[in-house]
């Protein structure tokens, strides 16, 4: 651990959530930077092949012993490690209550995907370059911090995350064979804007749907707008609609629509769209299809 770093006992950081400001000026629209061009060659392919059907785990280049997981199987259980980055001067802002609550919103959220979160970890740490997570401070925070394997799910909340981004997160690529060293997906994991957990102050997104969302790129979504258009493969999931438009706030009435002369209107309500915290509801059957055959393939037993 950097000596920069100073980790805080839970009981010095339980402050009020009603006595934050709230901060409706920073972030006018969700915005969280992952598409397909930042994806892994090995990602790519792997998503067409489950597109077409034509995937197969044991052959070609896919991850050999990593059979695509039968509906039927239980649930998958997902270690899960929050990491809770301050400023100084936000030291104790984050409060142990609000990550118990994110935890809960997340297991709410993919309870109908057969999906659960076992958290195994919650670290406070006060570091003014790591709140930031700009360049190389991203990656040694990370480095300090992770908790694991691949298979573990890495969450930083961060309450001054570059870019003026609610959160960002990694796809899942193909580590190679064997165990590899940590090092080797030292970078996996979600960067999250700490006030978007429940009781924050980012208003129209302090529910804990930042997580929600940013996991699904983590589990092997990719947006209902993927590629912005109303043509060519979108999000490689075959229910939902074509959409070419991300979602802001929640256009119920009338129904938004981008894409007219295609079946369906925009997936407003999905988890994997820009809409406000207060809009999601789900994800579709493909998608938890996608999510399960995704995890089998790459972090099962990883």
């Amino acid at each position: 651990m950097h000596l920069s770093s100073v980790i805080f006992g839970l009981a010095g950081l339980l402050v009020s959530a009603s006595a934050k400001p709230t901060n409706n000026t920073a972030y006018k629209h969700f915005d969280c930077d992952v598409n397909i061009s930042r994806a892994s060659e090995h990602f790519n392919k792997t998503v067409r092949l489950m597109h077409s059907g034509a995937f197969k785990a044991h052959s070609g280049s896919q991850i050999a012993g990593h059979a695509v997981r039968d509906a039927s199987a239980g649930p998958i259980v997902v270690d899960v490690a929050f990491h809770i980055v301050t400023t100084a001067a936000k030291a104790g802002s984050i409060t142990q209550k609000m990550a118990d609550d994110q935890l809960a919103i997340l297991n709410k959220a993919y309870k109908p995907s057969n999906v659960q979160f076992n958290r195994i970890a919650t670290t406070f740490t006060v570091n003014d370059a790591w709140a930031v997570g700009a360049g190389s401070d991203a990656a040694a925070m990370k480095t300090a911090l992770r908790n694991g394997t691949y298979s573990t799910h890495n969450i930083y909340f961060m309450t001054d995350l570059t870019g003026s981004i609610l959160g960002t997160c990694s796809l899942p690529s193909d580590i190679g064979p064997g165990t590899p060293a940590p090092s080797t997906y030292i970078t996996d994991g979600c960067m999250i804007q700490a006030n978007t957990m429940p009781g924050g102050n980012i208003y129209g997104f302090n529910m804990g749907m930042t997580a929600v969302h940013e996991t699904g790129h983590w589990m092997g979504l990719l947006h209902t707008f993927e590629g912005y258009s109303c043509t060519g493969n979108g999000d490689f999931v075959s229910d939902t609609p074509m959409q070419s438009t991300s979602t802001d706030g929640c256009p119920a009435k009338p129904p938004k629509d981008s894409c007219p002369q295609s079946p369906g209107v925009d997936a407003i309500h999905n988890y994997m769209d820009y809409s406000d915290d207060s809009c999601y509801t789900g994800f579709t059957g493909q998608q938890n299809k996608r999510m399960a055959n995704m995890w089998s393939t790459y972090r099962l037993g990883r």
